[in-house]
């Protein structure tokens, strides 16, 4: 599949790591290092503009180094670009950690998963088939 892009990014495109990678990091496209304080969140710009086939949606996920080492993680994940979007593709980051984090131009801050996505057509009706679950949901099936 091939996806128009407009790089506006000093930065290389995203690319798959390994043959097998589902995504491809974002790197942040800044002036300025951003320092985000405990429980802040920011938008990060990425310098990126793409053009997605009807059918595909691009959901931006964390990264799990990210959240796992500095517990900064993509705070809508997975966000969902449309393919009939062409602003600049940005990232609501958080910090859920103690500790300040500076976020410099270039830094690998999410990742971006493109996915073939269907339109659900609503069928109205007054009962639906039951099922071994049944109503149960949050949790309801676990321990």
């Amino acid at each position: 599949m091939t996806v128009k892009i407009i790089n506006k990014s000093n930065h290389q495109l995203p690319a798959y790591e390994t043959i097998a990678s589902a995504g491809m990091d974002l790197r942040a496209n800044l002036e300025d290092k951003v320092v985000l304080s405990p429980l802040d969140r920011v938008i990060v710009k990425t310098g990126l503009f793409i053009e997605l086939p009807v059918g595909y949606e691009a959901q931006v996920r964390p990264r799990s180094g990210l959240a796992a080492k500095k517990g900064i993680t993509v705070l809508n994940a997975p966000g969902t670009i449309d393919a009939d979007y062409r602003g600049e593709i940005g990232v609501i980051l958080v910090n859920l950690s103690k500790e300040a984090f500076v976020i410099n131009d270039g830094e690998r801050i999410a990742q971006l998963v493109i996915a073939k996505h269907e339109r659900a057509e609503w069928q109205e009706v007054e009962v639906l088939e039951e099922s071994d679950r049944g109503e149960g949901g949050f949790g309801s099936t676990g321990v």
